[in-house]
């Protein structure tokens, strides 16, 4: 098996696989997986956005590899993309495997963020400090 690197971005959420999170094949739900990638890509976009954030799309998300029972999750995300009201976050999963302690890439996609006022309408990305 090939060395993987680390990612560069900023690891924004960690969290244990349970066994209540697991498919008919004793893996972990892959929309588990989505979940714990929209809170952490959720995270980086209201601290980018200096506010509230509503999800509107999730591209080119691909599962590379299964979680297990007992693997840590770690998630990275950084701001990949920004237009005038939205921005694309770019997450990758990463399992820290419970038996082995080694750590592989499982997942990753880009999702797409807008910026929203108190009513839910779009609002203009403040500057970046």
């Amino acid at each position: 098996m090939r060395e993987e690197i680390q990612p560069t971005g900023e690891a924004t959420l960690r969290t244990v696989a349970m066994p209540s999170d697991v498919n008919v094949n004793g893996d972990i739900f892959g929309g588990w997986v989505l979940a714990q990638m929209d809170i952490a890509s959720g995270i980086k976009a209201a601290q980018r956005a200096k506010g509230r954030v509503t999800t509107v799309a999730v591209d080119a998300m691909q599962f590379i590899r299964p979680v297990g029972i007992g693997d840590i999750l770690g998630v990275w995300a950084w701001v990949e993309r920004e237009g005038r009201t939205s921005m694309g976050i770019r997450i990758e999963a990463w399992a820290v495997r419970h038996k082995t302690g080694q750590s592989e890439k499982v997942t990753e996609a880009v999702f797409t963020y807008v910026a929203i006022d108190d009513d839910g309408r779009p609002r203009v990305l403040p500057a970046d400090d």
